[in-house]
C-alpha cells in the first residue's frame, strides 16, 4: 500500500497520512488497523544535506529521528532514535525526520557526519508503526531542495515538477 503526507502531496494511488510525525503516527496507526495493509510504502519530498542531488529519487528502509540540539549535546532521547528495515544498513541512505525543517548549513553538515544524508518529516513515525504492526515498509522520496537558508522557496520552486517525476517513477517501477 502506498501512503503520502498528503495536502500539496497527494497521489491517486496513495492514501494520505497526514504532514509531520505526529499525524504520520496517528493516521498510519490508523490505516494498519482499518486496512491491515501487507506492506507499506510512503512516497514523498526530501531536503538533503548536500550529498544527493537535486530531484534524485532515493529509495529507504532506514530512517533517524534526531534534533539539532544532538550534536551540541544539549538533548538525549530514551526512544529508539534509528529503524532500518534493510539487510544491509551501511548501504542505505539514512533519512531523518523532525518536526522541523533544517535551512542551516552548518547543522546539514552535522547530519552529513553522521551518515544521514536526507530529511522528510514523516518517515520516522511511519517507520516506527509499521515496526510496531510488523509490517514491511519503506520510502521512496524525491529530492526538491537543500538543507540550506533558501529551503523552504527551492521546495516551493521545485515541488509540481517533483510531483510530477516521482509519479512517473512510482508508475514505471511499482505499478
Amino acid at each position: 500500500m502506498f501512503v503520502c503526507a498528503g495536502q500539496s502531496e497527494q497521489f491517486d494511488f496513495a492514501a494520505p497520512i497526514g504532514i509531520g510525525l505526529v499525524e504520520a503516527a496517528i493516521r498510519t496507526t490508523r490505516l494498519c488497523i482499518e486496512e491491515r495493509p501487507e506492506e507499506l510504502t510512503f512516497i514523498g519530498t526530501a531536503g538533503s544535506y548536500g550529498t544527493i542531488g537535486l530531484m534524485e529519487i532515493v529509495e529507504t528502509q532506514t530512517a533517524t529521528n534526531i534534533e539539532n540540539g544532538f550534536f551540541e549535546g544539549k538533548t538525549f532521547s530514551p526512544i529508539e532514535t534509528i529503524i532500518s528495515f534493510a539487510n544491509d544498513v551501511s548501504r542505505e541512505t539514512i533519512v531523518n525526520s523532525s518536526t522541523y525543517i533544517t535551512q542551516d548549513a552548518p547543522s546539514a553538515q552535522q547530519y552529513l557526519k553522521h551518515g544521514i544524508s536526507l530529511e522528510n518529516m514523516e518517515l520516522y513515525a511511519i517507520f516506527k508503526v509499521a515496526q510496531a504492526f510488523g509490517i514491511p515498509v519503506r520510502g521512496i522520496l524525491i529530492v526538491t531542495n537543500y538543507c540550506y537558508a533558501n529551503a523552504h522557496e527551492e521546495f516551493l520552486a521545485r515541488h509540481a515538477e517533483a510531483m510530477e517525476r516521482l509519479s512517473q517513477y512510482i508508475r514505471s517501477r511499482h505499478a
